[in-house]
């Protein structure tokens, strides 16, 4: 079993009390105890421990060198200033993960800088209390098998993570572009535990970064970004196939990649397959208006008025209330309407159970391919 260390430092003792309009109402009990049972449901050993004090937390993180095997760590303002714990981090020589409440992008600009970001697994940000849980299952899915982060374009959000078989292939290629309504706070971590079990399957993976909102993405950018990933690991490696799995807002990066003729099958995971659409009924408002930023969202944007051309298999939960499921029937229709067959699944879920491989709809899903 893993042991996981989650540290938190100054002012997160007056969590519930502290601007609740920022940080939430939960205490900082309540959140470990959350933290805990999060752990344990991914078999993980959860030690938590908080301090105002900066040798405390030094302290703390060099005891894990040799008492954990992960670190999740909130530092609090130290974040933005301490390279004390940034050189003991390093030090610990385990994998560690930052987590931020609140989108430390979005407020005020020294806040936006993280000395602690070189030297740490991933950086987790306005997600609320969740992150710690998110950040669990990033170590989880890491010390399951190991990615290797590779650039394809100069922008920083412009990598991806590969992780690819022992034996020299050649691979199918799994291309996977996470959701979040295209908003930078949300990264392709939420996507790893799907690269993980398809790379166990014998698949390279490819999980995909990409300019979003906040951080230079939009129409036609984030779009552009999927392309050139996938451009990038076809050219890289020996592949026997691609495949482009996309979930929510990433199912409709997804569509809009398939037009290429590069990708020979599309999975899209409740996919936003009209922009128009979504702007109308306030899905994900206002992240849909942002994304296409003056654009027409009736036109290519929307996968709903060009469908890809490729093979194609849509999961949508029917009981999903992110993304109505009437966004994938409606696409489904315009597909037939020109031709176009698509494979339509409709379990009786809700919108990120999709994430979830152990879950039959992901068998029958990867067991078709």
């Amino acid at each position: 079993m893993q042991r996981i260390d989650v540290i938190n430092g100054p002012n997160l003792n007056m969590l519930g009390r502290r601007e609740p309009d920022i940080y939430g109402t939960d205490t900082l009990e309540q959140v470990d105890a959350r933290v805990v049972a999060w752990g344990q449901r991914l078999g993980l050993e959860v030690t938590t421990f908080q301090s105002n004090r900066e040798g405390d937390l030094i302290d703390r993180i060099q005891a894990c060198r040799t008492s954990a095997d992960g670190i999740v760590i909130n530092a609090g303002a130290l974040t933005h200033t301490s390279y004390a714990i940034h050189d003991a981090l390093l030090a610990a020589e385990v994998p560690a993960v930052e987590v931020h409440l609140s989108n430390i992008h979005a407020r005020e600009p020294w806040r936006a800088v993280s000395v602690l970001a070189p030297v740490v697994a991933g950086s987790i940000f306005g997600r609320g209390v969740v992150g710690y849980r998110d950040a669990l299952r990033l170590l989880v899915n890491r010390a399951a098998a190991m990615p290797h982060t590779i650039a394809y374009g100069d922008h920083p959000e412009q990598v991806m993570d590969v992780r690819a078989p022992d034996d020299p292939g050649p691979h199918p290629v799994a291309v996977l572009v996470h959701g979040g309504f295209w908003r930078r706070e949300w990264g392709r971590d939420t996507s790893d535990t799907l690269a993980v079990d398809l790379t166990a399957r014998g698949w390279v993976t490819a999980n995909v970064e990409y300019r979003r909102l906040g951080c230079d993405g939009g129409w036609p950018a984030s779009v552009d970004d999927v392309a050139t990933a996938i451009a990038h690991i076809v050219s890289h490696r020996e592949v026997s196939s691609v495949t482009v799995f996309g979930h929510s807002s990433g199912g409709q990066l997804a569509l809009v990649a398939g037009r290429a003729t590069a990708v020979e099958t599309v999975v899209a995971l409740a996919p936003i397959t009209d922009l128009a659409w979504a702007i109308e009924l306030g899905t994900g408002a206002p992240s849909p208006a942002q994304f296409a930023g003056g654009h027409d969202p009736t036109g290519p944007m929307s996968p709903v008025a060009e469908p890809a051309r490729g093979r194609q298999i849509l999961v949508h939960g029917t009981a999903d209330t992110e993304v109505p499921v009437e966004f994938s029937t409606r696409y489904v229709q315009a597909a037939e309407a020109a031709g176009i067959t698509v494979n339509a699944i409709y379990p009786e879920t809700g919108h990120f159970e999709l994430l979830d491989p152990k879950t039959p709809v992901w068998e029958q899903v990867v067991t078709s391919l």
